[in-house]
């Protein structure tokens, strides 16, 4: 507890103590009506002076019609018609459900401030020779920077010096640590472990990772849901409502006996306007929806998972279609080997070791997965007079072999006929010493979770999965067989992807959402278009991760399930609070009116339904992976 807290706490116990007293007393002893309200003045001014402040300034504010009016309202009323008891136990109880809730509020927050507690306190750089702790603010972009083990990565960057491990829990909710070293990539956030590495940082620290994650989270709370706007709303016409209909209740019987000429009975129907006050008083509804879907952000972030805003979350539980980048999103993006089919006369080895040599010179992603593959160093001194034929492929020669690498149009130019094709992935077609040598086939490699991902989202509700790529057709259908996607749009531009979208979007029914899934800059306006944009935030562009609604921030894509799963848990928790708080209200307040519910149940239908709505949105913060 703070110390805000502590002091409610240590007033509900005063106050309760007196409260206990000035009952047994006037149990007791019959005292005159002066002393007897002057003993539960007592306990009422301890534990309700700051709701009459809050009500008195509302009231000078012209912003009346608030659960501080309501109660100020309802226990002054209580305590001049006599009903002292009534009127400090309404006080009294209604402090002790607000000491819950700033609880469970803190608790909540707490809880995500330490699951994203990483923002880094300073930077290491030498200087003059010696080590100097800076602010991270100071460092521009391509500094060098050390980190020692235990301390936090501050600024994004590629180590120059040293071997580590990482823990990237904070960033991604993955326990596994990571093994990086010179030449990987490293981003702010995440924790060194074991070894000092040096890095040069790619960023300032206001666009590294951490600042953005953390901007992300801060701002969440600013974009409301519809649900929350709903309850904004209704609040801002049910209180209003609710004290003409008290007033009311309080005067018209009354004077309809007055005319009738019978006892009006005025202390007792004030005392049911009373009573309708304290039973309409919203404050479950104000108070946990906007608690359970904090919640569920900060379930989602305590996962490797950013929500921008509370109607992103929404949004996500209502989506029933789902349309993927492939390149980054469902693959690696890392082509490999997975085929070597050597022709008579050659074998594997062969066949990779001249691929190899001959495509040595050239930084291409396939030349890069050839040398891969071979396993060793390409000799250089093997080989001479490299030529790259745009469109085509290499030609060079190997240990005095001419060898020509590329695709079917480089061996036609060749003239030499290949005795197969292969469609499983890209194939590069290999000839040496005018003959055909063999074919290697190089894939997209899928990611190990992406068909468990596209399982997990049809449990889920999803109607149609779709693929768009910018790759051959064959590559497409491929990897769409093989993790189970629905439909396949292939060999497209950016321009054809939002097209293919905005075609989606026309036949999904009016309640039903479209969530795009991509990592690149060109997936960028998809992202903007879809009804909810999920951007990979470990290796996604920055133009993604600005565009995207939700970012992943480990790029597994099976936490979209785990996303869905937290959003509809969190709208049911939400739907679940609604419909309880409203039943037992509208029950009560007939009740109420109709005489049959006394002070003490209107405690229960404000106070207890807070308490029970409030622990119940607390549950939107334990879902895990």
């Amino acid at each position: 507890m703070n110390k805000k807290q502590k002091k409610v706490l240590y007033r509900i116990i005063i106050s309760t103590v007196l409260f206990a007293a000035a009952w047994v007393v006037g149990g007791l002893v019959k005292l005159p009506l002066w002393l007897e309200a002057v003993i539960y003045l007592i306990p009422y001014f301890v534990i309700g002076y700051d709701i009459l402040k809050k009500a008195g300034k509302g009231i000078l504010k012209r912003q009346i019609f608030d659960e501080n009016f309501l109660m100020a309202i309802a226990t002054v009323g209580a305590m001049v018609l006599g009903e002292f008891r009534e009127g400090v136990a309404v006080m009294l109880f209604y402090q002790i459900g607000e000491l819950f809730q700033s609880y469970a509020v803190g608790k909540s927050r707490r809880s995500i401030a330490a699951l994203m507690d990483i923002r880094p306190d300073y930077a290491n750089i030498m200087k003059d020779g010696e080590l100097v702790r800076v602010s991270p603010d100071e460092v521009p972009a391509g500094s060098e920077i050390i980190i020692n083990p235990g301390e936090k990565i501050p600024i994004d960057g590629i180590i120059v010096n040293g071997s580590t491990t990482l823990n990237t829990g904070a960033l991604t909710g993955e326990s596994v640590p990571r093994e990086v070293c010179a030449g990987d990539e490293v981003i702010s956030g995440c924790v060194n472990m074991t070894g000092v590495i040096t890095v040069r940082t790619t960023k300032e620290f206001g666009e590294s990772t951490v600042s953005k994650i953390l901007e992300l989270v801060e701002n969440s709370s600013m974009k409301k849901s519809r649900s929350e706007n709903f309850i904004t709303r209704f609040a801002r016409y049910y209180t209003p409502a609710v004290c003409g209909g008290a007033l009311l209740l309080a005067v018209l019987p009354p004077l309809a006996s007055l005319l009738m000429k019978a006892d009006p009975n005025w202390q007792s129907w004030i005392i049911r306007a009373l009573t309708f006050l304290v039973i309409s008083c919203p404050c479950a509804l104000v108070i946990s929806i906007p608690l359970s879907f904090f919640g569920g952000i900060g379930c989602a972030s305590a996962n490797g998972i950013l929500v921008k805003g509370s109607n992103y979350l929404e949004a996500l539980a209502g989506t029933r279609y789902i349309v993927f980048d492939k390149t980054g999103t469902l693959t690696k993006g890392v082509f490999e080997v997975t085929g070597i089919y050597p022709a008579d006369g050659f074998s594997d080895d062969e066949l990779i070791y001249y691929a190899a040599h001959a495509e040595s010179g050239s930084s291409h992603p396939i030349s890069v997965s050839l040398k891969n593959s071979y396993g060793k160093k390409t000799e250089l001194s093997r080989v001479s007079g490299i030529e790259e034929i745009a469109g085509h492929g290499v030609v060079a020669v190997v240990d005095g072999k001419k060898v020509g690498a590329g695709n079917l149009k480089l061996m036609d130019m060749l003239g030499i006929k290949a005795e197969s094709e292969h469609n499983e992935g890209t194939g590069v077609y290999v000839a040496v010493g005018g003959k055909y040598a063999g074919c290697i086939t190089i894939s997209d490699v899928v990611k190990p979770t992406a068909r468990k991902a596209i399982e997990g989202l049809k449990a889920r509700g999803i109607k149609k999965t779709v693929m768009l790529t910018g790759d051959s057709r064959k590559a497409a259908d491929k990897i769409a067989a093989e993790i189970g996607i629905d439909t396949v749009k292939s060999e497209l531009l950016p321009a054809d992807k939002v097209a293919e979208v905005e075609k989606l979007l026309e036949e999904k029914q009016p309640k039903e959402r479209l969530a795009f899934v991509g990592d690149g800059i060109n997936d960028a306006p998809v992202l903007s278009r879809a009804d909810v944009g999920i951007a990979m935030g470990a290796m996604g562009s920055d133009a993604a991760i600005e565009a995207a609604d939700i970012v992943l921030m480990d790029d597994d894509p099976d936490k979209i399930s785990l996303a869905m799963r937290i959003a509809l848990n969190t709208l049911c928790i939400v739907r679940e609070n609604i419909v309880f708080a409203l039943a037992v209200k509208l029950i009560c307040l007939v009740l109420g009116a109709l005489g049959i519910a006394n002070m003490w149940i209107a405690i229960f239908a404000d106070v207890g339904v807070m308490v029970i709505a409030v622990i119940n949105a607390v549950r939107a913060l334990k879902i895990k992976s």
